[in-house]
């Protein structure tokens, strides 16, 4: 049975959740008359980013479906002023007659100021509400692919399927799984060479700078890697640029060789740091989406999630067992 989408997202287990929205027309994104629509989809996920209180920490747009990796920035949210959340939202919508009064500078009256904070107060939830970020690209894209196409109809499937990721290990295989896509396709043979994909963007802008690993030089549009955890840990990703891009260049070369067997010994830092065999992390990172459910972590983090949203099974829980073991 489908479970609600309050049952899947939990801000209290994870931040972090893998979203994926497929197209029920198989002419979406396909051939070069299509190509264009690839880059509809990038731009749309960036500019919404730039809006929302959530960040993109990895994304895919592939033939006819896409992959993103959100962060829910609830501390973001918590900390905009009034008067930003209203100039947030009116970038998306128009707004209401009070908001708009509001944001001119016009006085309003006690009722009137009421009435705007309760709206201001919901607002401020859809900022950092992974299901209307979802929505608002995918309407956004089908009114143009509709227009393009010279017809009406559903563009998308129903719901986007969202995995909740609940620690590091869940995190950065399924952020290698999302760049990698490209690879696995057979549309590039290494991620520099992808298009309209998130690792792309990270490694053009890592050869513009010296100090990848520094949080300011590396690319705006996306979220920063702020560095192996430690006490005093700055927002971002917890991990160093320089490993990520080492551990994904590292997994595209041994799914390019395809010797399942003959393993890259030189095997990066990062998997020893994560508790992650590499035989196991090749197989992360190329089957994430179909060997997991709503629901992704080492076991305890996976058990606890589960108490927490009242599932009466633990979904994944083999999975977990043998790969995150």
């Amino acid at each position: 049975m489908t479970k609600a989408r309050s049952q899947q997202v939990s801000l209290e287990a994870t931040p972090y959740y893998h979203c994926v929205s497929r197209c029920v027309r198989r002419a979406f994104l396909c051939g070069d008359s299509y190509e264009h629509r690839r880059a509809w989809v990038e731009d749309k996920l960036l500019a919404l980013a730039e809006v929302f209180c959530i960040d993109v920490a990895a994304y895919a747009v592939m033939s006819n479906h896409y992959h993103v990796v959100l962060h829910i920035n609830t501390e973001e949210a918590e900390q905009l002023s009034e008067l930003e959340v209203i100039e947030r939202w009116q970038r998306l919508f128009k707004g209401n007659l009070l908001s708009q009064r509001y944001a001119r500078g016009e006085t309003l009256i006690k009722a009137e100021r009421e009435a705007l904070a309760t709206v201001i107060g919901t607002w401020r939830k859809r900022l950092a509400d992974i299901s209307w970020f979802m929505r608002l690209i995918n309407e956004g894209i089908a009114r143009q692919a509709n227009k393009e196409d010279g017809c009406t109809g559903r563009f998308w499937e129903g719901r986007f399927k969202s995995q909740a990721l609940l620690d590091e290990q869940a995190l950065f295989a399924c952020m290698a799984y999302v760049d990698l896509n490209p690879l696995r396709a057979k549309l590039a043979s290494t991620p520099e060479h992808s298009h309209h994909t998130s690792i792309k963007k990270r490694i053009c802008q890592a050869k513009k700078v010296r100090q990848v690993n520094q949080p300011r030089q590396q690319e705006k549009s996306l979220m920063v890697f702020a560095g192996n955890p430690r006490q005093t840990m700055p927002p971002g990703l917890p991990c160093c640029l320089s490993d990520y891009l080492e551990l994904v260049d590292w997994t595209g070369r041994q799914l390019r060789s395809g010797k399942r067997g003959s393993i890259d010994k030189n095997t990066p830092a990062i998997l020893a740091r994560l508790g992650i065999q590499s035989d196991n992390w090749l197989t992360l990172s190329s089957q994430f989406e179909g060997r997991f459910g709503r629901i992704v972590g080492t076991l305890q983090h996976l058990q606890q999630a589960c108490r927490a949203l009242h599932y009466r099974r633990t979904p994944g829980i083999s999975s977990c067992k043998q790969l995150f073991g």
